[in-house]
């Protein structure tokens, strides 16, 4: 389990394909403190560690992965949010983040807000894709709160420290992020669709 709360970037320096996985070795700061088996959010992408050596550790995605997300276009030099998992007894300072991303979304628009940022997006239409004013989102592993919502898009406004410290400053209208909705959402969403 993670909380949305970015602890620094990674740069992939390297990226191999054996069959169906591709293998993503970073450079990070983090890399020291981590071992194999640990689990690590990329761009909010739970992901285990597979080999850690001299300051840099390796991960591995499978096909399901690749197709879900957008780590199929990564490349070497692309820097990536990077989130250790949740300790037990730790402030949660985001909110329940699973790690498993649910679907894609599109940059549709960045408007400055003389030190803010207001950025939309547009996913396709789906049941458990739900977003309400004021709910959690999770966009490349960062928590947010919801300001806009609509059935294929919302908006969120990030502050500049969060603007500065993960990639949001990368972005630009077309960029595709990783999403995942909020899983209490979720649960309730399929609780209602059986109902009915």
């Amino acid at each position: 389990m993670f909380t949305g709360i970015i602890e620094s970037m990674g740069r992939i320096l390297e990226v191999q394909t054996e069959g169906t996985n591709r293998h993503f070795t970073f450079e990070a700061d983090m890399a020291k403190e981590l071992k194999v088996d640990q689990s690590v959010a990329h761009d909010g992408v739970c992901l285990t560690v597979v080999a850690v050596k001299d300051g840099r550790y390796t991960v591995t995605a499978v096909e399901e992965t690749l197709s879900r997300t957008t780590l199929s276009g990564w490349a070497e030099g692309d820097m990536v949010n990077l989130e250790r998992c949740t300790r037990i007894g730790d402030r949660l300072d985001g909110h329940i983040v699973q790690g498993h991303v649910d679907t894609t979304a599109i940059v549709t628009e960045i408007d400055p807000r003389d030190g803010s940022w207001n950025v939309a997006f547009k996913h396709a239409p789906g049941v458990h894709h739900l977003t309400v004013a004021k709910g959690s989102i999770t966009v490349n592993g960062v928590s947010l709160t919801v300001v806009d919502a609509g059935p294929e898009g919302f908006s969120i406004t990030v502050i500049p420290y969060t603007w500065e410290h993960t990639g949001f400053h990368r972005l630009q209208p077309g960029s595709r992020v990783n999403l995942e909705f909020d899983v209490v959402g979720k649960y309730v969403a399929e609780l209602m669709s059986r109902r009915s």
